[in-house]
């Protein structure tokens, strides 16, 4: 096995996907609107990818214990690959329909929920052998290049778009994630798999202070643990998470909130930009300190004080607002903040879990970020109508201080102890 080898696969899979897919976002909406004249069908791929998702925790329980070498995961890029082409074919043969645009987003759902908390996994068991700080390292190098997607991409769409149009792009996310998929069948690297229901490591208790046993609590299916198991077993990472899905959930009140903020002042389109470049630009820049600090830092800690101050950073934007240089530098503020915090929250996974429950927690970590986005999302526009872009703002910045507050390591969260894998021979 060639570790570092596996590792730069990796990560280069992770960039090659997301530059797809966010160059996909710009270009989707176009296509769908060019071809059904529908502008309720813009959002219909991103609504539906959110129904495999959210119930993930069930036809997906037995099926992510199987993603335990480069070329599973390879296949799960393979099936994304095959919805991503639902669109583009259809379009180029002129018969992209909601029945199209629902398919590709059913399709391509179903192998996001699989494929990313499955390569950070994957890539945290390859370098276990390395030591938890080099693992933590990776996870936050990991999140650098899903960042810098979001710097390179947007701008890039633009010009492809400007040249040659939205659908080529479609093409060109397929072709992504078709290039992902053959870099993973190079990572030779594996994961533990998870054990059988009777196996000494299935039915055996968690160390005080290590890693839990892979196999989980009785009542796991075929050595799978429930996600709703393994942070009923692990206080810390069941805090972490907690946060972040209370941050997934407001969310909404930054992008919504200062796009209709600015159409309420008379700057349409400006608030919103100048929030979101700001930070991303912060985001960028803590992402590239995150592999020295995070593995330094207390995680429970660290995690704590990144989303209470991105909850600072959401209760000042409405007073920041009178000026765009103000209020990019408060997002700044709120965006170097995430990725220490988001490193702090694999890190906690990372060194609590090996195998199966990592597999699980991961998924776990993802289903509540990602579902509660949606949600908010979902509920977002009603919000803001009934309370204010303003009001809204502060109140979900004070939601997250506050959970920060009540989830913080200050409440008998257990000491972090590194994980360390046996050693051959």
């Amino acid at each position: 096995m060639n570790t570092p080898r596996d590792i730069v696969a990796m990560l280069t899979t992770t960039f090659v996907t997301w530059m797809g897919q966010r160059t996909t976002a710009v270009a989707l909406p176009l296509v769908a609107l060019a071809e059904t004249g529908s502008t309720w069908s813009t959002g219909l791929v991103g609504g539906a990818v959110g129904l495999p998702m959210l119930t993930s925790p069930w036809w997906a329980r037995g099926l992510r214990q199987r993603l335990t070498t480069g070329r599973s995961l390879a296949c799960v890029l393979a099936v994304q690959v095959a919805g991503l082409l639902v669109v583009p074919v259809g379009a180029a043969v002129g018969t992209v329909g909601a029945v199209h645009l629902a398919a590709a987003g059913v399709i391509t759902g179903c192998a996001t929920a699989l494929s990313g908390p499955g390569q950070r996994a994957l890539l945290s068991d390859i370098c276990d052998p390395l030591g938890s700080a080099v693992t933590t390292k990776m996870l936050a190098w990991q999140d650098f290049m899903h960042r810098i997607t979001m710097i390179l991409a947007p701008p890039a769409a633009g010009w492809a778009v400007a040249v040659g149009g939205p659908s080529p792009l479609l093409w060109a996310e397929a072709a992504g994630a078709g290039v992902g998929a053959a870099l993973l069948c190079t990572v030779r690297g594996t994961a533990t798999p998870a054990p059988p229901v009777g196996s000494a490591a299935s039915d055996g208790p968690a160390s005080p202070d290590g890693p839990a046993s892979p196999g989980g609590p009785a009542g796991t299916r075929a050595g799978a643990p429930a996600l709703r198991q393994v942070l009923a077993r692990h206080g810390d990472i069941r805090r972490a998470v907690t946060m972040s899905g209370v941050g997934g959930l407001v969310w909404f009140a930054f992008t919504l909130g200062l796009a209709i903020l600015g159409a309420e002042t008379g700057r349409p389109g400006l608030l919103i930009s100048a929030g979101m470049t700001g930070y991303g630009l912060g985001s960028l820049a803590g992402a590239l300190l995150a592999p020295a600090l995070v593995p330094r830092m207390p995680a429970l800690a660290t995690m704590a004080a990144g989303w209470a101050v991105l909850g600072v950073t959401f209760v000042v934007m409405p007073a920041a607002a009178s000026s765009l240089v103000v209020l990019g530098c408060v997002a700044a503020i709120g965006g170097f903040s995430m990725p220490l915090g988001i490193g702090a929250l694999n890190r906690l996974i990372s060194t609590r879990t090996d195998g199966a429950e990592r597999r699980a927690a991961f998924a776990a970590e993802s289903l509540v970020h990602d579902g509660a986005v949606s949600i908010g999302l979902l509920a977002g526009g009603a919000v803001i109508g009934m309370a204010g872009a303003g009001p809204t703002l502060v109140a979900a910045g004070a939601a997250q201080v506050l959970v920060a507050l009540l989830a913080g390591p200050w409440w008998g969260a257990r000491r972090l102890v590194p994980y360390s894998p046996p050693v051959a021979g």
